[in-house]
């Protein structure tokens, strides 16, 4: 399977060619989603769309096992765990797992970041299919091995990725980055070759077996099926797990105090990023900050940043900024590259432009097209299933409102200058803002 936050595995089986004509079919208008959300009798929280447009149902069964629920000096037990689910299962290894998904014509994958793990399905709606596919889940998601063998290859495959990435100066920047802005908390804590080497069988199976737990599980289906039929489902899937875990109480998040950091490195660019933990995905301050962003960096070439660092400048190629909202506060971000003899005045052009923007906020014209890019493009993030399925585990995962999805516009488009203002005040402070420069003079 796939992961986001290491190669561990491919994907299971190439996706037949009707499944690729289905992803990229176009679905009707997505106004007025029916999101139905019920418990389930295992405990699971799940999620359901009914759609009968293409015989296909989508799966994606979350839990909270990503990066920050590693136990010390072994950082990278989420994303291996989640990554060797299909290593061997119930008796079956790899290669016969693979042949059977073959045969259902099904695809199996998923992924791991820091919050979160999952495992997903596409299928066949077929009664055939449909049930074969969910066999090999269930007994992937219930029963995984973790044969010896199989675990010391991808630890093998992992390490040798991790020490080559040590060597690169973008890598060692978001290492050294989430580092600095994360002292004391699992956020700043990144896998290494050494946390890779001390993970044993018996660690992943601990973690499997106390992260993957029933009553924690977020359910995600969409597809041509009834909610009967989608709670059978999720009872199929998880009435096998365990049904406590212990309780992971984890550090709150304190910014840190400005800083800058330099890293020395012989590539001749340097590189650069600038930030601090800002915000949580719940947070009501969401719209407005997006708003902001992509005003101030996140907008390409309408971007102030872009506008001042490269076309007026010349300092780089590209230069960004991001929030990416977690569980507990996620990072803002401003990255870019540039040359190491102006390294300092390329970051002094950023933090002008930060400046300005939190002094003044954003002017009603940068306002009304940043709006009017969310709404208008909205729908493009809604044209399939499958990526409809992202922003129904997300709703889930994080417990946001079943009308999200519906409330969006009106919610983009009810942001103001005043409130953009506002929330990056409160949530981009400068006095916390950490300065890290890989390959700096």
């Amino acid at each position: 399977m796939t992961t986001a936050s290491a190669p561990f595995r491919r994907d299971s089986v190439l996706v037949p060619l009707f499944l690729l004509l289905g992803l990229l079919a176009a679905l009707p208008a997505r106004a007025g989603l029916d999101i139905q959300h019920w418990v389930a009798a295992t405990g699971a929280r799940v999620y359901f769309i009914e759609t009968r447009v293409l015989p296909i149902i989508d799966v994606q069964i979350d839990f909270p096992a990503g990066g920050k629920y590693a136990p010390a000096g072994k950082a990278g037990v989420a994303g291996l765990t989640q990554g060797l689910l299909d290593a061997g299962a119930a008796g079956l290894n790899e290669e016969q797992l693979a042949e059977r998904l073959v045969d259902t014509g099904a695809r199996l994958g998923g992924g791991a970041d820091s919050d979160r793990a999952n495992l997903t399905l596409r299928t066949l709606s077929a009664p055939a299919q449909r049930e074969a596919a969910l066999d090999l889940m269930r007994t992937v998601l219930l029963s995984p091995t973790f044969p010896a063998d199989v675990i010391e290859r991808e630890k093998q495959r992992t390490i040798a990725g991790l020490r080559d990435a040590d060597t690169r100066p973008a890598s060692i920047a978001a290492r050294r980055f989430a580092a600095a802005l994360y002292p004391g908390h699992p956020y700043g804590v990144m896998p290494t070759a050494e946390s890779v080497a001390a993970i044993s069988r018996e660690d992943l199976v601990t973690f499997h077996r106390t992260r993957y737990v029933a009553g924690d599980a977020v359910v995600s289906i969409i597809g041509d099926l009834s909610r009967d039929e989608a709670d059978a489902i999720v009872r199929r899937l998880t009435e096998g797990l365990p049904r406590s875990a212990p309780a992971a109480a984890l550090p709150a998040i304190t910014r840190p105090p400005k800083a800058t950091v330099t890293v020395d490195h012989p590539a001749t660019q340097s590189h650069i990023q600038i930030g601090l933990p800002a915000i949580a995905r719940d947070h009501p301050d969401y719209f407005p900050l997006i708003v902001g962003n992509y005003i101030l960096g996140g907008g390409g070439f309408v971007s102030r940043l872009m506008k001042e660092v490269r076309e007026k400048r010349g300092f780089a190629y590209s230069v960004h900024s991001a929030f990416s909202p977690r569980q507990q506060e996620g990072p803002f971000e401003i990255g870019l590259q540039t040359r190491r003899d102006q390294a300092r005045e390329a970051i002094r052009t950023a933090e002008s432009v930060l400046g300005d923007f939190l002094r003044d906020g954003p002017t009603p014209a940068e306002v009304a097209a940043a709006k009017k890019y969310y709404v208008d493009s909205l729908a493009l993030r809604l044209d399939s299933n499958a990526k409809l399925l992202g922003y129904l585990s997300t709703i889930g995962f994080y417990r946001l409102p079943l009308t999200y999805i519906e409330d969006f516009p009106a919610r983009i488009r009810a942001v103001t200058a005043a409130q953009i203002r506002d929330a990056f005040a409160r949530h981009v402070r400068p006095e916390h803002l950490v300065t890290v420069i890989v390959a700096g003079e």
